[in-house]
């Protein structure tokens, strides 16, 4: 098993260097850092997890800047986007943003991704909420071409472009973790992802899940839960249900009390 966290990071909280060095320092795996471009005013579309809306989802960093600072500040600290919101995103800016931050973080990169909740906040970058799923596909699989192909070229309905150059490569292949556990989730980290990334959930449930995604897939499809509680009941119930890697869900908040929290979840690893 292996351990990271989930958070956010803004300008409120500790900064993202620190983060990364003092979860390096305490053995953790990886960090995980959420993302909204902005929070439209008018916030029609009601919060997923019921109520207002949480302070931190309007001050988020721009996930790849502070991924950037926790990989001059570690060695072996993978660095995933947790998640980043593809239709949101150009494609063929994001595909070198993430190759960037991969070669500078000497082969670190993760990124893990989904379509959003929020559908004022997609039409504003001109996304049509309906459709969001369909272009994030396309926009996955042209990044894709972007990373391994000398001469890229993508043709699809929401992407289109002619045979390009595109540098920097990835050193590695970035795993792509594919966030959600709805209708079609299965389907798409089968043809497009190397990873499912789904929030923590009932164990019994989540091993149901996992057992039917791989079989589905023929391979042992890597499994990441996002945001776990970080507890010892937590963590066994997850590793008895063939999890790969916990992230616990880490509040975002100043520099001494996040090490503090950091101290007690460490006592959970290993």
């Amino acid at each position: 098993m292996e351990f990271g966290v989930s958070t956010f990071v803004t300008d409120e909280g500790i900064s993202p260097h620190e983060l990364g060095a003092a979860l390096e320092e305490r053995g953790f795996d990886s960090l995980f850092v959420t993302e909204h471009t902005h929070i439209p005013v008018s916030r029609e579309t009601p919060f997923p997890g019921g109520g207002e809306l949480p302070p931190a989802y309007y001050r988020t960093f721009d996930p790849v800047v502070a991924l950037t600072a926790a990989a001059v500040a570690t060695q072996r600290l993978r660095l995933g986007t947790g998640i980043a919101l593809i239709p949101q995103r150009d494609p063929i800016l994001f595909a070198k943003e993430m190759a960037s931050l991969d070669q500078v973080s000497g082969g670190r990169a993760v990124l893990g991704i989904g379509a959003g909740w929020n559908r004022e906040e997609m039409r504003s970058h001109g996304t049509d909420p309906r459709t969001r799923m369909a272009l994030m596909r396309e926009r996955v699989l042209a990044m894709r071409a972007l990373w391994t192909k000398e001469q890229a070229e993508f043709h699809g309905t929401y992407v289109d472009f002619p045979p390009s150059y595109s540098w920097p490569k990835p050193l590695h292949p970035i795993p792509v973790l594919v966030g959600g556990w709805g209708p079609g989730t299965f389907d798409r980290v089968v043809e497009y992802g190397d990873g499912w990334f789904p929030y923590a959930a009932d164990p019994e449930a989540l091993a149901a899940a996992i057992t039917e995604l791989r079989a589905r897939a023929g391979r042992r499809v890597l499994v990441v839960v996002h945001a776990a509680a970080p507890e010892r009941k937590t963590v066994a119930e997850l590793t008895e249900a063939g999890v790969d890697e916990i992230t616990f869900n880490l509040p975002p908040g100043p520099r001494d009390e996040t090490l503090r929290r950091l101290d007690r979840m460490a006592e959970l690893l290993g």
